[in-house]
C-alpha cells in the first residue's frame, strides 16, 4: 500500500478514535425544566428558612442556628451591605424575569418590604437593620419603630444597592407599589441632598449638606500631613472610599434611565466634575482616598492616611468612563489617560497596585500594628490582615474599557454570560435540601468574618450568585 494511503488510513481511523472520546467528555446542557425545579428548590429553601422578615445576612452556619454579619448577628437581624439583604432580593428579581415565576416576585418583595423597614429617617440606610426596637443595632427608622443614630451611608454599597433594588423593582411593578416607590423616591432625594456643590458626597449624611462649601481643585497638603490635619469626623468629608464613585455614580445613571429624570444626570455629571477637580496634580495624577472641605487629602480611620490610593483611583476612572458613556462629553474622559499612565508605572513588582502611595514620593505605604496603634512604613513584610492593603491593579481592565466606551454608549441590562459547565457544577452543588455548602478554606471573606478551616456554612452571595447563573442561563436558551 503507498505511503500516502497509509497515511489516510491512518489519520481515518485517528479521526474515529477521537471524536467520540471528545463527544463523550462533552457536558450535555441541561434541560430547561431541571435548572427550573433546582432554582424553585434553592430559592423555596432561601425563602422560607433562611430570611427573617424577608432580609438576609452574609453566612449561616449550616444548621442556621448561626447567623454572621458584621460579626455574629442576632435573629431579629439582617445586613443592607451586599452580600445582605439587596444582593439577594436582586437575585430573585432576575429569576422573575427568567421565569415570570410569581414566586420569585414574592420574594423580591418581600426583601424590599424589609429594606423599607430599616430605612433611615435621613433617607437612606446604614449596614444593619434591626427588628428588635431594643436591639444593639437598632437605628432611627423613618416608620418610627427605631432610634438612636441616624447616619445614611454610602460606605462599602450600603444605600447604593438598596436604591438599586429598590429602583429596578419599582419599575417591575411599573411605579405602582405605594410603598417601594416612595421609598425609593426618598431615598433619591436624600441622595441628591448628600451631594455638595462641588460634586463629592459624604461617607455618611444625617440632613442635607453645607450649601456654601467652595469649589476648588486637588492639592497637596501645605503642613507635616503624618502628624497635622486629621480631622475627627471624617465621614463629613469628601470621600471616595470602598468604591463609593462607581456605585453612586451607578444609582445615578440607573435613576436616570429608570425615571427619565433630568435630575439624575446632573447629579452624576456633578459628580464627574468632581472627579476631575479631585484628581491630584503631577506628579501623582491619581485620587486620595478622603478630601477635606479645601480639597488636601486627609486621614480616615488611623491606619488610612492622606495619599494616593490605587484601589480608588480604579473606582474614580471607572467612574468617569461610566459618565462618558452616557454623556459623550470628552471632559470625563481626558483624566483617564493620564491616570492610567500614572497606576502603570505605579504597579508593585508583582503586578499589583499598593492601596496607599506616600504623597509626592510615590513609595508604596503601609502599616504595622503596634497594639491598637498604628506606624507608617515602607515594609510590606508584616502587615495587619484585617485589610486589603495590595489590590489587583486593573490597568489593563481600564485601558480595555476605554476603548470600548469609545466606541458604545452604555448598555443597560446584564451582559453576564455562564457556561454550561458552570450550570452543571451548580446544579450538581445543591444539596438534598436546596442548599450550597460553601466549606471554608482560610479565604478572605466579607466582614472580616473568619472560620475555622473546614467549617462548612451558606453564603447568600453564593446563593444569589447561583441562582442569577441558572437565570441567566435560561434566558439564554428561550
Amino acid at each position: 500500500m503507498p505511503i500516502a494511503v497509509r497515511l489516510l488510513v491512518f489519520t481515518l481511523c485517528l479521526i474515529g478514535w477521537v471524536l467520540p472520546v471528545a463527544a463523550a467528555t462533552t457536558e450535555q446542557p441541561p434541560n430547561a425544566s431541571r435548572v427550573l425545579a433546582q432554582m424553585k428548590k434553592a430559592a423555596t429553601f432561601y425563602r422560607s428558612q433562611v430570611a427573617v422578615r424577608g432580609g438576609y445576612v452574609y453566612f449561616y452556619s449550616s444548621d442556621l442556628k448561626q447567623r454572621f454579619g458584621e460579626g455574629v448577628a442576632s435573629p431579629e437581624q439582617i445586613w443592607v451591605q451586599p452580600p445582605g439583604t439587596p444582593t439577594v432580593g436582586m437575585a430573585f428579581l432576575d429569576a422573575y424575569e427568567a421565569t415570570s415565576d410569581s414566586f420569585y416576585l414574592d420574594a423580591a418583595t418581600e426583601a424590599a418590604t424589609a429594606l423599607i423597614y430599616g430605612q433611615l429617617q435621613s433617607g437612606g440606610w446604614t449596614n444593619c437593620i434591626d427588628f428588635n426596637p431594643q436591639g444593639e443595632r437598632v437605628a432611627f427608622y423613618r416608620n418610627g419603630h427605631g432610634k438612636g443614630k441616624n447616619n445614611s451611608s454610602l460606605d462599602d454599597d450600603q444605600t447604593q444597592s438598596a436604591l438599586r433594588f429598590l429602583m429596578r423593582l419599582d419599575k417591575t411593578y411599573n411605579f405602582e407599589n405605594k410603598a417601594i416607590h416612595t421609598a425609593a423616591m426618598t431615598g433619591l432625594d436624600a441622595l441628591l441632598a448628600a451631594q455638595f456643590p462641588n460634586g463629592a458626597f459624604p461617607q455618611v449624611w444625617t440632613g442635607p449638606v453645607d450649601s456654601s462649601l467652595p469649589v476648588v481643585p486637588a492639592s497637596y497638603p501645605d503642613y507635616d500631613w503624618k502628624t497635622e490635619g486629621r480631622v475627627k469626623n471624617y465621614w463629613d468629608m469628601y470621600t471616595l472610599n470602598d468604591g463609593l464613585a462607581g456605585s453612586v455614580t451607578e444609582v445615578l445613571l440607573d435613576a436616570n434611565e429608570i425615571y427619565k429624570d433630568p435630575r439624575y444626570l446632573e447629579a452624576a455629571k456633578k459628580l464627574g466634575d468632581f472627579l476631575i477637580l479631585a484628581q491630584m496634580p503631577d506628579p501623582q495624577p491619581g485620587w486620595a482616598q478622603q478630601y477635606s472641605y479645601d480639597m488636601k487629602p486627609i486621614w480616615a480611620r488611623k491606619f488610612e492616611p492622606p495619599a494616593i490610593a490605587g484601589r480608588e483611583s480604579v473606582d474614580a476612572m471607572d467612574a468617569l468612563l461610566s459618565i462618558f458613556q452616557v454623556t459623550r462629553d470628552r471632559k470625563y474622559l481626558d483624566p483617564c489617560g493620564k491616570g492610567i499612565a500614572y497606576l502603570e508605572s505605579s504597579k508593585l513588582p508583582n503586578g499589583q497596585l499598593a492601596r496607599y502611595y506616600e504623597l509626592k514620593t510615590n513609595h508604596p505605604l503601609y502599616m504595622n500594628r503596634e497594639g491598637k496603634n498604628y506606624v507608617l512604613t515602607y515594609d510590606d513584610t508584616n502587615l495587619p490582615d484585617h485589610y486589603g492593603w495590595k489590590t489587583d491593579s486593573k490597568v489593563a481592565y481600564l485601558k480595555d474599557r476605554t476603548n470600548r466606551v469609545l466606541k458604545l454608549p452604555r448598555q443597560y441590562g446584564s451582559r453576564r454570560s455562564v457556561s454550561v459547565s458552570d450550570v452543571n457544577r451548580i446544579l450538581k452543588s445543591l444539596d438534598s435540601e436546596g442548599r450550597w455548602i460553601t466549606t471554608f478554606k482560610d479565604e478572605r471573606l466579607v466582614g472580616d468574618q473568619r472560620f475555622k478551616p473546614g467549617d462548612q456554612f451558606i453564603s447568600s452571595e453564593t446563593f444569589a450568585d447561583n441562582l442569577v447563573d441558572l437565570s441567566t442561563y435560561l434566558k439564554s436558551i428561550n
